[in-house]
């Protein structure tokens, strides 16, 4: 079904179905790093949907790791134990479908507000009790921007969050227990996160989305100017060894490619090619071995087909090393969630 909110693209199975796309490799295995489940007004995507897209599309997806967003929340607890509902429904979920076959969100990141500073140690190991062994880490959302059409009223965060004494006393308590943290932030923010990961090295950082890449709102028609600030930023972020990136999420309105105005959707040829800088720069800067892949379902289905998605990654690194290939497509993001 389609998104009401104008923040998502929406999603239009009939546009979608009108450029089918036999998946490229099909038996090379696959980890998806990065993919929601919800029920929301007028868009329902649970784990079976998600099960579903993923068999239609003919590509090997072994295992999937579930990102926050706000799923199944608790309403019987304190608000800020309220998050810790969605890992225990999501593994829930997981273990419903049983031993054979995927192991969908075999990794969960949950949501927990470290503006709680050393109290939120409460909330992580809530996490972990209720995660039956698959919970990995947390996100706490910091984008922001000057331009607030660009954000999302459910997740949108005070500037400079990133830097914030409480905050990063409630990040402080993530590598003690083994966590990661999940980084969803703009472009413009990212020097801000190379600043906390200089400042706490022990904590494995994974940027969301390629760090939120802008081309609408106030950043409409400067791609190239903008390219150019990104790609220093990436680079200085790639510098930081306990960072590690998502080649992915570059279907959403926030993106400005435009993949949606089409009478039809792209085909994988038409997104590698929009993709390239971007993919290229990401792997160049990090190392394949730093680098993992995302469908970001179902935000980027406002964008493009499923099978589409992952036949552009494949086309985008046909040259690559088995090697290589092996750490993008399924090695890092098993080693870094320890699936």
């Amino acid at each position: 079904m389609s998104a009401p909110a104008a923040n998502y693209l929406p999603v239009r199975p009939d546009w979608l179905a009108s450029t089918p796309e036999a998946a490229l490799e099909p038996e090379l295995p696959i980890v998806d790093a990065h993919h929601h489940l919800w029920d929301r007004p007028g868009w329902r995507f649970l784990i079976d949907d998600y099960k579903t897209e993923l068999a239609a599309s003919g590509h090997c997806i072994i295992a999937s790791v579930f990102m926050q967003c706000q799923t199944a929340y608790d309403p019987t607890q304190s608000p800020h134990l309220r998050p810790v509902g969605e890992t225990a429904y999501v593994a829930a979920e997981a273990e419903r479908l049983g031993p054979d076959g995927p192991a969908f969100c075999a990794g969960i990141v949950g949501h927990a507000d470290l503006r709680l500073g050393a109290g939120v140690e409460a909330v992580l190991l809530a996490h972990m009790e209720q995660g039956r062994g698959r919970f990995r880490g947390i996100r706490h959302i910091t984008v922001w921007d000057a331009d607030s059409s660009l954000m999302n009223p459910l997740s949108a965060g005070p500037p400079g969050l990133l830097g914030d004494a409480r905050f990063r006393e409630g990040f402080a308590r993530l590598a003690p227990l083994g966590l990661s943290f999940d980084a969803w932030l703009f472009q413009p923010q990212l020097d801000e996160l190379t600043a906390l990961a200089q400042a706490f090295p022990e904590t494995t950082i994974v940027l969301d989305h390629l760090g939120g890449i802008l081309g609408a709102g106030d950043y409409q028609g400067r791609r190239d100017e903008l390219f150019g600030d990104w790609k220093r930023a990436i680079r200085d972020l790639a510098r930081c060894p306990n960072v590690v990136a998502k080649i992915g999420g570059l279907g959403m309105r926030i993106n400005g490619f435009g993949f949606e105005q089409g009478m039809r959707p792209p085909d994988s040829r038409a997104l590698a090619e929009a993709w390239r800088p971007y993919v290229e720069t990401a792997i160049e800067a990090f190392d394949p071995r730093r680098c993992m892949l995302e469908s970001n379902a179902p935000v980027d289905r406002g964008s493009y087909a499923c099978a589409a998605g992952w036949n552009a990654f494949k086309r985008l690194t046909a040259d690559y090393s088995a090697d290589d290939r092996s750490a993008l497509f399924w090695d890092t993001a098993s080693r870094i969630y320890r699936l």
